[in-house]
């Protein structure tokens, strides 16, 4: 791992529960380094060690030398800011916050074993984390100014690959592209009627006067999974974030103690409780039930699936016709059926290529056996709305997995290259930093294998 992800990852860590360590008792705090005017206290370093062992991670060296470099590495960053006068918006810093706690609290269950955990309100929890927040994100803002627009050529990205021995190139995982066309069964109306009463009687639950908890009620019987556990709580979400429906019913709210009307939304049909209003920030909780599709439905809806697919290979019409004006999917409809990978942490973001994790897990059970040009049987599977549909799918390429080549993997490649020359320029601009910045070191932490030079001052 290079020095500059290394660094990014444990300013994550750092400003993860801060305030454990604080607690403990039989830490004797010391100034361990200097760099600058700013200390760094052996706590910070406990605070950073003990987060790690609790999220299991792994220490590359002795987190002694490894940790209060890596907070010494953040401080440069930190002091060319303060002379480039870069700041980070207080909204932005705002929404990171919310997402961030509002995954911690979807891996600890719930608001209040948050709570219970740090010995403090996620209130107050949202203040601390807010300053150590803007630090990472200048440490961020200053990497991409020092680095700037990396702009290579082909005969560069071809150089690089040419001069790497074989065993040192990176090996590709299989990747495929796709095409799919969906259709959803029909749903009765009796069964969407059966819902909102259902949604009916849960309303009246909570306002009578022996009522239910709203949260309570969520727990048992709401079918978001992603909230269900947190009582239907969604955490601190701006307008653009929700779909419109949700939205517009969500903030007309005013007061806690309300439910909301039923409201239809593409995933299904909800009832909202108010939590909190902040700005232009709301946090609601939900239930969310979905109309239960009769299995005659699916079947019907499976012949008719199969009955195009017959069509398709009897060329009456091309697949990608058929994608165009039949498919219930409008993403993919657009794309006269191609799929394209939606995972931002995906090396094919952005593109047609999937390796098999990144696909849906019904689909990629189905194009794996798939040879390029063939069309599946009718499979069901449940879309990015948690609905039940009936798709086919056709394998239109596949590239075994393989070591990487600039005819299959060019992209791949330019981002490595580019990768690598960034990292270039921040190395050498921390190195020059370091020579020009008042650094002190503990006579007791400097026996360390630091990864950069020149930490210690003869």
């Amino acid at each position: 791992m290079t020095g500059f992800r290394k660094a990014i990852l444990f300013l994550s860590f750092f400003s993860l529960f801060i305030s454990w360590a604080n607690a403990q008792d039989n830490i004797v705090d010391e100034i361990v380094w200097v760099v600058g005017d700013e200390a760094i206290l052996k706590s910070e370093v406990e605070e950073i060690r003990l987060q790690m062992q609790l999220e299991r991670q792994r220490f590359d060296g002795d987190p002694y030398c490894l940790i209060p470099e890596q907070l010494a590495y953040q401080k440069l960053f930190l002091h060319q800011a303060k002379a480039d006068s870069i700041d980070i918006p207080l909204a932005e810093i705002n929404r990171m916050v919310d997402m961030r706690i509002n995954n911690i609290i979807a891996s600890v269950g719930s608001r209040e074993k948050l709570e219970e955990y740090l010995g403090k309100s996620v209130a107050q929890y949202r203040e601390e984390l807010r300053d150590q927040t803007r630090d990472n994100q200048i440490v961020e803002t200053v990497q991409r100014n020092i680095a700037g627009t990396v702009k290579l050529t082909p005969s560069e990205i071809r150089n690089y690959y040419m001069e790497l021995p074989h065993d040192s190139l990176p090996f590709i995982p299989t990747t495929v592209e796709a095409e799919i066309i969906t259709m959803l069964p029909h749903i009765p109306i009796q069964e969407i009627d059966a819902v909102k009463n259902r949604l009916r009687e849960f309303t009246d639950e909570i306002n009578a006067k022996n009522k239910r908890d709203f949260s309570t009620l969520a727990i048992l019987y709401s079918e978001d999974k992603g909230s269900s556990t947190r009582g239907g709580e969604l955490g601190f979400l701006g307008r653009t974030s929700l779909v419109p429906e949700f939205a517009n019913a969500a903030f007309s709210l005013t007061d806690p103690t309300k439910v909301s009307n039923i409201v239809e939304t593409e995933y299904g049909f909800h009832i909202i409780q108010l939590i909190e209003k902040r700005g232009d920030r709301i946090n609601a909780r939900h239930i969310l039930l979905k109309p239960k599709i009769p299995a005659e439905e699916v079947e019907k809806t499976v012949q008719r699936m199969d009955s195009l697919r017959k069509d398709i290979l009897a060329q009456k019409f091309t697949f990608e016709d058929a994608a165009l004006h039949i498919s219930a999917d409008k993403d993919t409809r657009n794309n006269r059926g191609l799929m394209v990978n939606m995972e931002e942490q995906s090396n094919y973001g952005g593109t047609s290529r999937f390796v098999m994790q990144d696909l849906p897990a019904e689909v990629a059970t189905v194009v794996e056996k798939l040879k390029v040009g063939e069309i599946s049987e009718p499979f069901v599977m449940q879309d990015y709305k948690g609905k039940q549909t009936i798709a086919i799918v056709r394998l239109k390429n596949r590239v075994e997995a393989h070591r990487a080549n600039l005819s299959d993997d060019y992209q791949i490649m330019k981002m490595i290259v580019e990768g690598q020359k960034r990292n270039d320029v921040i190395k050498k601009w921390v190195e020059n930093k370091i020579k020009s910045t008042y650094i002190r070191i503990n006579d007791n932490w400097k026996n360390c294998d630091f990864q950069f030079s020149g930490w210690i001052k003869e």
